[in-house]
């Protein structure tokens, strides 16, 4: 369905400014608030520099963290422990440490997208599982079941397709900079282990349950490379308060500006079939996850019409 090229954010570019000459203050304001709008560079308070900057992404590049062993916990709606407590049954891999901002470093201001008005709904396929909108839930599996991405990469602190690894490296190193690190957990997860946590829930507390915040195998969306987990505090991690924590609610504020959306948001359990789950971040590219904030859009089944998917068929 429809064409699949990447999806790039359109970045902003001016000219070097030019000192104006003092007669001519209020015209050269005035355009200046003009390109600014024309844009989407923010010039509130008259911080014109700053948000210019911003815009032509002079943000602090991403650095990896240092890297551990996990400790079997794995992220609930593809296999969790979240508000259940439940450990998965084995490690599930490296484990990023939070990047901390330059003592002393102001916050920079987060980069400002602008979406042109018609979002084209043919972009991107919503079956590929090549795609940043493939569509995952309970009602539509990977075709095929045990797909795994022909390309990942760690860039960002987990392993995902290069696009969404370079852009979670781009969001984890602005939200440092705003004094919100972020920590990673799992990105992408192949059919077999996914298999295994989905079983071991399904054990301890039958089926019904563990299909409320665990997938099953070839219906993750950590087995596309398009999902990651994140969070800020040990003591939130992989839980709902996460969302109450400074880090939560910056990523909900801006992840969109990075490509991101929050995949299972609160009250939406009866259309993506999971529980809330902040942490759970899926990209699919500035465009769209910008348009899905404009139009207050909470799923992707809602944006593209899509059946809800409340339970497997």
């Amino acid at each position: 369905m429809g064409r699949d090229r990447s999806v790039r954010r359109r970045r902003p570019v001016r000219a070097a400014p030019r000192s104006p000459r003092p007669a001519r203050t209020a015209i050269v304001a005035t355009l200046v608030v003009i390109a600014g709008a024309i844009t989407g560079v923010g010039v509130a308070n008259g911080d014109v520099t700053d948000a210019v900057a911003s815009a032509l992404g002079m943000r602090q590049s991403a650095t990896d963290g240092s890297a551990g062993i996990g400790q079997g916990r794995v992220d609930v709606a593809d296999g969790t422990d979240g508000a259940d407590g439940a450990l998965a049954p084995s490690a599930i891999g490296p484990i990023t440490a939070a990047r901390e901002a330059p003592a002393g470093a102001a916050a920079a201001p987060t980069p400002k997208v602008s979406v042109a008005p018609g979002l084209d709904m043919d972009l991107h396929s919503l079956d590929d599982p090549a795609s940043p909108w493939v569509v995952v839930n309970k009602s539509r599996p990977l075709e095929p079941e045990t797909w795994v991405p022909p390309e990942l990469d760690s860039a960002g602190g987990a392993a995902m397709v290069p696009e969404a690894s370079r852009a979670l490296a781009d969001m984890r190193a602005a939200a440092a900079e705003a004094g919100h690190p972020l920590a990673v957990g799992t990105g992408y997860r192949a059919y077999g282990f996914q298999q295994s946590i989905f079983a071991d829930y399904a054990a301890r507390w039958g089926s019904e349950r563990a299909d409320r915040f665990s997938a099953r195998a070839g219906h993750s969306e950590h087995q596309t490379g398009w999902a990651v987990d994140v969070y800020g505090s040990v003591a939130c991690r992989l839980k709902e308060c996460f969302a109450d924590e400074p880090a939560g609610q910056w990523v909900a504020q801006n992840g969109h500006e990075y490509g991101f959306v929050v995949r299972y948001p609160p009250g939406t359990e009866d259309i993506t079939g999971y529980k809330h789950e902040p942490w759970h971040l899926r990209y699919v590219g500035v465009e769209l996850a910008t348009e899905m904030r404009e139009r207050d859009v909470a799923t992707m089944e809602e944006f593209f019409s899509l059946p809800a998917a409340p339970t497997y068929e």
